[in-house]
């Protein structure tokens, strides 16, 4: 969550550069290999990884050119599919991956024979070997064949000509399976990447619109979330976990709100995770916990990314005794007054369980 919030921050800051190039292609292929490392985050990752990670990426990009004004104040963002093979560093342990995620390109500098650009995915990958048992115990990163995937490429592109681009930067990926199955750790990569882009079809003229002013308002959310988890004893059954907030929003910029919250959690995991020796006696109450947020929302059109740092006051984690908690949501307003989520909370870089949510708010 720490990585999170310090790339939607520096996406913030950056995408708001302007573009110098009048006009641009509409549809790119582009092609990518890496080169990097497998992050030694915990004491398996030095015994089992053996050789650097190779990683390859087909990726078909739309450059949007201004249909609407959030397209424009966000320097002209590229979105795209990408399709991605790669290795972990141990075939017989920790095998290959394939994935297939969209993703969105924001770039804080344009010019007419280069750009800096900022790059985030999310999707779905396959994962060739996972946990088992009998077969395959060493492998304690992934507990499941298929797995969520996140991108984050930072990158310069150099304009040969009219079709071609030279592509180089450092990669960033993560892959796991948000705890629905055990053991989870997960597996943390960083890559030099090197690629070229064809420019398929003819260059068009950037649109210009007319951007309205932006008023400043308060939001108030009312939102429940439900979900499952794992427990990390390996157990094969799903537990019930949910969610009550109130969210208080500012709708400072366009692009950025800030705002401050309440959440109550229940997790019927709880009873499971303190029947392990050396924890405390199981009471009812300690199903729940309580506790206060803050919040930053990056915003685009009826799309945005939120991400939550709380305290536990009150009802507090009686099984490992965290004392903060994070959420990173994917949140979408259907109308002025109804939006839905999907969510992950964790604690610190320690994922505990996704949501769906839906809430009814207002504002004034």
């Amino acid at each position: 969550m720490k990585r999170a919030l310090a790339l939607l921050l520096f996406l913030a800051v950056t995408s708001t550069g302007h573009t110098q190039e009048k006009r641009a292609s509409q549809w790119h292929l582009q092609a990518m290999f890496s080169q990097g490392v497998v992050l030694p985050e915990y004491s398996f990752v030095h015994s089992t990884t053996q050789t650097p990670i190779q990683q390859m990426e087909l990726s078909f990009l739309k450059q949007s050119k201004g249909n609407s004004f959030w397209q424009e104040i966000y320097n002209y963002p590229k979105f795209g599919l990408a399709l991605f093979a790669g290795s972990h560093g141990n075939p017989a342990i920790l095998g290959h991956e394939i994935a297939v995620y969209p993703f969105v390109s924001l770039s804080s500098i344009r010019r007419k024979k280069y750009s800096w650009d900022q790059t985030i995915g999310l999707g779905l990958g396959w994962a060739s070997k996972k946990f088992d048992l009998d077969n395959n115990p060493m492998n304690i990163a992934v507990g499941s064949h298929l797995n969520v995937h996140f991108r984050f490429r930072s990158s310069f592109c150099w304009y040969l000509n009219q079709r071609w681009n030279l592509i180089t930067g450092i990669n960033f990926h993560h892959f796991s399976n948000a705890n629905m199955k055990e053991p989870n750790l997960g597996i943390n990569t960083v890559s030099i990447a090197f690629g070229a882009n064809y420019r398929i079809s003819p260059d068009q003229e950037y649109l210009h619109n007319e951007i309205p002013v932006h008023e400043a308002a308060n939001e108030f959310a009312f939102v429940y979330a439900a979900g499952g988890k794992h427990t990390r004893a390996l157990q094969t059954d799903v537990y019930f976990t949910s969610s009550l907030s109130f969210e208080f929003k500012r709708r400072w910029k366009r692009k950025f709100w800030w705002g401050l919250g309440t959440d109550l959690f229940y997790d019927s995991a709880t009873e499971v995770e303190l029947s392990t020796p050396g924890k405390k006696s199981y009471r009812p109450s300690d199903d729940f916990r309580s506790g206060l947020h803050l919040s930053q929302e990056f915003v685009y059109q009826q799309f945005s990314f939120v991400l939550q740092e709380g305290i536990y006051l009150g009802l507090i984690d009686q099984v490992n005794h965290n004392v903060m908690y994070n959420r990173a949501i994917i949140r979408y307003k259907w109308n002025p007054h109804f939006f839905s989520h999907i969510s992950m909370k964790s604690h610190l870089h320690i994922l505990d369980y996704p949501e769906v949510g839906f809430a009814y708010y207002f504002s004034k």
